[in-house]
């Protein structure tokens, strides 16, 4: 004797299948930017940390260099570059290796 076994009892039904709603989309964050900071100290002169800030840090002009090296002096640090990660690390470390005093990167 054969029987017929039901196509839905193994779970082959004729009716469609549903894709459940998508509750939430996916939101995308930028990337953050990243603060390139130098801070005073007591063995760099004025001229070398402007000419410094003029020559690693693109499109600095001469004229804002030498206020952010009179923050430097001033206020103890001055934020010279905002912007991604990867360029924030080369001018940081450009910076570092022309003898500036660096803080470390941060999350701006």
């Amino acid at each position: 004797m054969v029987t017929k076994i039901s196509a839905n009892l193994y779970g082959m039904a004729n009716a469609p299948t549903i894709a459940p709603d998508r509750i939430s989309e996916v939101k995308r964050k930028p990337y953050p930017n990243y603060k390139v900071i130098v801070l005073n100290d007591d063995f760099n002169t004025f001229v070398h940390v402007a000419d410094c800030l003029t020559k690693y840090i693109p499109g600095m002009t001469g004229d804002r260099a030498w206020e952010l090296t009179n923050q430097i002096h001033h206020e103890g640090q001055a934020v010279v570059w905002v912007g991604p990660q990867e360029p924030a690390e080369l001018y940081h470390q450009q910076l570092r290796r022309a003898g500036l005093t660096m803080a470390p990167l941060e999350a701006a």
